[in-house]
């Protein structure tokens, strides 16, 4: 049984015992606002220039946006938003948008990877349509294991937007539409890769395909809003004693689709109902905890 499973019994299990002691509905709604707002009002945001990872790059949060640093974001993304345990650089946030907010569209998680200098001189000369169809098998043989772990099968629909590498600015990026088994939306999986002198910045936002057009909008800013140091930008490479990737550009779009990016669309499907258990199990330990009535549950 996944994780997501685990929850949504525990939900209605809870309900099912809230509704013995609880006879409004409406103080239900009331209980789950008040802790949703407890638990947004609990992050700490940052605007203007933040050093990313001790010096490494440099991140100017765009107008519109807010940024939430590294422990915050890893409290985020695995006790909120039940991926697997990572370590984040943070989390780009439009202004308006919280991590438990009722309508949300997107975040976009910021990492590191060093896994060397990625040598480029076959971006220029790249089939992306022959690419797709490699990875779009990739898929279809890794479903067995997807399902055996409990997630849904998945197919590569194809490119929501295709691969484009600037070569001066060292920074690729695209999208994927990607189609998870039993849902009706189609989920968008957008990638940023900044490549510097020992490996590359991840910028990957997903949600619904529906929010292609939004993220287009915002996607230049974003592009433009993040730079590796002096010392750590692809300029800075010393082949004398910089290790080069195992990979190119080739392998960097089509490196494996992680089981974090197929949960992480599967709590955007199921985040009210995800939402409203977390709330509910909240609110039954504070009960057990501090003997609490209707006046002690914010």
């Amino acid at each position: 049984m996944n994780r997501l499973s685990i929850v949504l019994l525990l939900f209605f299990a809870i309900q099912l015992q809230a509704q013995e002691a609880i006879d409004s509905l409406a103080f239900d709604e009331e209980i789950y606002q008040k802790t949703v707002d407890s638990i947004n009002s609990s992050f700490t945001y940052q605007r203007g220039e933040v050093i990313l990872n001790n010096g490494l790059a440099i991140l100017n949060v765009p107008n519109g946006f807010k940024f939430l640093d590294g422990e915050q974001s890893k409290r985020v993304l695995t006790d909120l938003w039940g991926n697997p345990p990572s370590e984040p650089l943070g989390l780009l946030f439009p202004e308006d948008m919280t991590p438990m907010h009722d309508a949300f569209t997107y975040a976009v998680e910021i990492e590191y990877a060093e896994e060397g200098y990625i040598e480029d001189e076959e971006a220029e000369d790249m089939d992306y349509d022959d690419l797709l169809e490699e990875m779009q098998e990739d898929i279809k043989t890794m479903n067995p294991e997807r399902i055996a772990q409990g997630y849904d099968a998945m197919e590569l629909v194809g490119w929501a937007s295709p691969p484009y590498y600037d070569q001066e600015n060292k920074k690729l990026h695209w999208a994927k539409e990607i189609k998870f088994e039993g849902y009706d939306v189609n989920t968008l999986n957008y990638n940023i890769r900044v490549l510097g002198r020992k490996g590359y910045l991840n910028l990957n936002a997903i949600g619904d395909i529906d929010m292609l057009s939004t993220f287009n909008t915002d996607r230049d800013q974003i592009l433009h809003s993040v730079e590796f140091t002096a010392g750590n930008r692809y300029s800075d490479f010393n082949p004398d004693i910089d290790k080069v990737a195992a990979y190119g550009i080739g392998g960097l779009i089509a490196g494996k689709i992680l089981a974090k990016a197929g949960f992480f669309a599967v709590i955007l499907k199921f985040w009210k109902f995800i939402a409203i258990g977390a709330v509910a199990l909240f609110s039954g330990f504070r009960k057990k905890l501090f003997g609490g009535g209707k006046e002690d549950n914010a």
